[in-house]
Protein backbone atom coordinates (compact mmCIF):
# COMPACT_ATOMS: atom_id res chain seq x y z
CA UNK A 1 0.00 0.00 0.00
CA UNK A 2 0.99 3.78 -0.64
CA UNK A 3 1.32 6.08 2.51
CA UNK A 4 0.04 9.41 0.70
CA UNK A 5 -3.21 8.79 1.40
CA UNK A 6 -2.67 7.90 5.02
CA UNK A 7 -0.77 11.34 5.12
CA UNK A 8 -3.94 13.26 3.69
CA UNK A 9 -6.38 11.31 5.65
CA UNK A 10 -4.57 12.35 9.20
CA UNK A 11 -3.53 15.73 8.10
CA UNK A 12 -7.78 15.91 7.47
CA UNK A 13 -8.54 14.96 10.98
CA UNK A 14 -5.66 16.92 12.80
CA UNK A 15 -7.07 19.60 10.89
CA UNK A 16 -10.65 19.48 12.07
CA UNK A 17 -9.34 18.64 15.65
CA UNK A 18 -7.41 21.93 15.73
CA UNK A 19 -10.45 23.58 14.12
CA UNK A 20 -12.90 22.20 17.22
CA UNK A 21 -10.54 23.20 19.39
CA UNK A 22 -10.40 26.87 19.12
CA UNK A 23 -14.26 26.58 18.39
CA UNK A 24 -14.47 25.77 21.70
CA UNK A 25 -12.46 28.60 23.36
CA UNK A 26 -15.47 30.93 24.88
CA UNK A 27 -14.97 34.75 24.65
CA UNK A 28 -14.47 36.49 27.82
CA UNK A 29 -17.61 37.91 30.03
CA UNK A 30 -16.99 41.39 29.85
CA UNK A 31 -14.38 43.91 28.20
CA UNK A 32 -12.21 44.66 30.81
CA UNK A 33 -8.67 43.11 31.66
CA UNK A 34 -10.38 41.42 34.57
CA UNK A 35 -12.69 39.60 32.08
CA UNK A 36 -9.78 38.60 30.01
CA UNK A 37 -7.13 37.54 32.91
CA UNK A 38 -9.99 34.65 34.02
CA UNK A 39 -9.78 33.20 31.09
CA UNK A 40 -5.93 32.62 30.75
CA UNK A 41 -5.88 29.39 32.27
CA UNK A 42 -7.85 28.04 29.45
CA UNK A 43 -6.34 29.54 26.71
CA UNK A 44 -2.93 28.13 28.01
CA UNK A 45 -4.73 25.07 28.22
CA UNK A 46 -5.39 25.21 24.32
CA UNK A 47 -1.95 26.35 23.51
CA UNK A 48 -0.71 23.37 25.30
CA UNK A 49 -3.04 21.03 23.17
CA UNK A 50 -2.09 23.41 20.10
CA UNK A 51 1.49 22.51 20.38
CA UNK A 52 0.19 18.67 21.76
CA UNK A 53 -1.45 18.41 18.42
CA UNK A 54 1.01 19.55 16.50
CA UNK A 55 4.02 17.95 18.07
CA UNK A 56 1.87 14.78 16.99
CA UNK A 57 1.47 15.91 13.42
CA UNK A 58 5.15 16.72 12.97
CA UNK A 59 6.70 14.01 14.38
CA UNK A 60 3.96 11.74 12.67
CA UNK A 61 5.10 13.34 8.92
CA UNK A 62 8.79 12.70 9.49
CA UNK A 63 8.17 9.27 10.91
CA UNK A 64 5.85 8.23 7.27
CA UNK A 65 8.40 10.41 5.53
CA UNK A 66 11.36 7.81 6.30
CA UNK A 67 8.18 5.00 5.60
CA UNK A 68 8.70 2.95 2.57
CA UNK A 69 5.47 0.61 2.85
CA UNK A 70 2.24 0.78 5.03
CA UNK A 71 -0.08 -2.15 5.75
CA UNK A 72 -3.38 -2.66 7.95
CA UNK A 73 -2.46 -2.82 10.94
CA UNK A 74 -0.49 0.40 10.37
CA UNK A 75 -3.80 1.91 9.14
CA UNK A 76 -5.53 0.82 12.60
CA UNK A 77 -2.80 2.10 14.25
CA UNK A 78 -2.97 5.43 12.42
CA UNK A 79 -7.40 5.56 13.24
CA UNK A 80 -6.12 4.64 17.22
CA UNK A 81 -3.61 7.22 17.77
CA UNK A 82 -5.85 9.53 15.79
CA UNK A 83 -9.26 8.98 18.19
CA UNK A 84 -7.07 9.92 20.93
CA UNK A 85 -5.95 13.04 19.57
CA UNK A 86 -9.99 13.61 18.68
CA UNK A 87 -10.41 13.37 22.02
CA UNK A 88 -8.39 16.56 23.44
CA UNK A 89 -10.76 19.14 22.27
CA UNK A 90 -13.54 17.22 24.80
CA UNK A 91 -10.73 17.29 27.64
CA UNK A 92 -10.80 20.75 26.67
CA UNK A 93 -13.89 22.00 27.11
CA UNK A 94 -14.11 20.17 30.03
CA UNK A 95 -11.09 21.76 31.55
CA UNK A 96 -12.63 25.08 30.70
CA UNK A 97 -16.02 24.47 32.20
CA UNK A 98 -14.94 22.73 35.65
CA UNK A 99 -11.61 24.92 36.05
CA UNK A 100 -7.79 23.42 36.42
CA UNK A 101 -9.26 20.54 38.45
CA UNK A 102 -8.19 16.99 39.18
CA UNK A 103 -10.76 14.88 37.04
CA UNK A 104 -10.63 17.05 33.74
CA UNK A 105 -6.70 17.66 34.26
CA UNK A 106 -5.98 13.49 34.89
CA UNK A 107 -9.09 13.31 32.16
CA UNK A 108 -6.32 15.63 30.00
CA UNK A 109 -3.59 12.76 30.80
CA UNK A 110 -5.17 9.76 30.16
CA UNK A 111 -5.96 11.39 26.41
CA UNK A 112 -2.16 12.37 26.07
CA UNK A 113 -0.59 9.28 27.31
CA UNK A 114 -3.21 7.17 24.94
CA UNK A 115 -2.46 9.30 22.06
CA UNK A 116 1.48 8.74 23.13
CA UNK A 117 0.78 4.93 23.12
CA UNK A 118 -1.25 5.31 19.98
CA UNK A 119 2.22 6.63 18.33
CA UNK A 120 4.55 4.01 19.77
CA UNK A 121 1.70 1.39 17.92
CA UNK A 122 1.74 2.97 14.67
CA UNK A 123 5.99 3.16 14.71
CA UNK A 124 6.23 -0.24 15.63
CA UNK A 125 3.48 -1.05 12.82
CA UNK A 126 5.55 0.58 10.58
CA UNK A 127 8.90 -1.32 11.59
CA UNK A 128 6.80 -4.44 11.29
CA UNK A 129 5.83 -3.65 7.55
CA UNK A 130 9.05 -2.24 6.60
CA UNK A 131 11.73 -4.64 8.99
CA UNK A 132 14.23 -4.09 11.20
CA UNK A 133 16.78 -2.47 9.18
CA UNK A 134 14.19 0.13 7.87
CA UNK A 135 15.46 3.50 7.90
CA UNK A 136 12.67 4.18 11.02
CA UNK A 137 13.72 1.17 13.22
CA UNK A 138 17.28 2.25 12.64
CA UNK A 139 16.46 6.03 13.71
CA UNK A 140 14.34 4.77 16.42
CA UNK A 141 16.91 2.77 18.31
CA UNK A 142 15.32 2.27 21.97
CA UNK A 143 13.34 5.51 21.92
CA UNK A 144 13.76 6.44 25.28
CA UNK A 145 12.47 10.21 24.74
CA UNK A 146 9.31 8.14 24.15
CA UNK A 147 9.88 6.00 27.20
CA UNK A 148 9.93 8.96 29.55
CA UNK A 149 7.16 10.61 27.99
CA UNK A 150 4.71 7.78 28.26
CA UNK A 151 6.48 7.83 32.26
CA UNK A 152 5.39 11.18 32.89
CA UNK A 153 2.22 10.78 31.39
CA UNK A 154 1.75 7.84 34.13
CA UNK A 155 3.18 9.78 36.61
CA UNK A 156 0.87 12.99 35.87
CA UNK A 157 -2.65 11.29 36.05
CA UNK A 158 -2.44 10.05 39.63
CA UNK A 159 -0.79 13.56 40.30
CA UNK A 160 -3.69 15.64 39.24
CA UNK A 161 -5.43 14.70 42.14
CA UNK A 162 -3.30 15.96 44.59
CA UNK A 163 -2.33 18.78 42.66
CA UNK A 164 -3.89 19.59 38.98
CA UNK A 165 -1.20 22.55 38.56
CA UNK A 166 1.73 19.97 38.84
CA UNK A 167 0.06 17.43 36.67
CA UNK A 168 -0.04 20.46 34.72
CA UNK A 169 3.75 21.38 34.52
CA UNK A 170 4.70 17.61 33.91
CA UNK A 171 2.42 17.69 30.47
CA UNK A 172 4.20 20.69 29.71
CA UNK A 173 7.36 19.44 30.35
CA UNK A 174 6.79 16.20 27.94
CA UNK A 175 5.66 18.94 24.61
CA UNK A 176 8.98 21.01 25.58
CA UNK A 177 10.77 17.96 25.35
CA UNK A 178 9.03 17.14 21.50
CA UNK A 179 9.14 20.75 20.66
CA UNK A 180 11.51 19.88 17.94
CA UNK A 181 11.45 17.46 15.90
CA UNK A 182 12.45 14.02 16.67
CA UNK A 183 15.83 14.21 14.79
CA UNK A 184 16.97 10.52 15.28
CA UNK A 185 14.17 10.22 12.38
CA UNK A 186 15.42 13.30 10.24
CA UNK A 187 18.72 12.27 10.30
CA UNK A 188 18.17 8.83 9.55
CA UNK A 189 20.17 7.64 6.30
CA UNK A 190 18.15 8.58 3.20
CA UNK A 191 16.24 11.22 5.38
Amino acid sequence: MRKGRLEAFTDGVIAIIITIMVLEIKAPQGADLAALKAGVPIFLAYALSYLNVGIFWNNHHHMLHATERINGRVLWCNLFLLFWLSLIPFVIRWMDEAGITPLPTAAYGVVLAMAAIGYTLLQRAIVAANGRTSRLATALGHDLKGKLSLAAYAVSVPVAFFNAWIAVALYVAVALMWFVPDRRIETAPGG
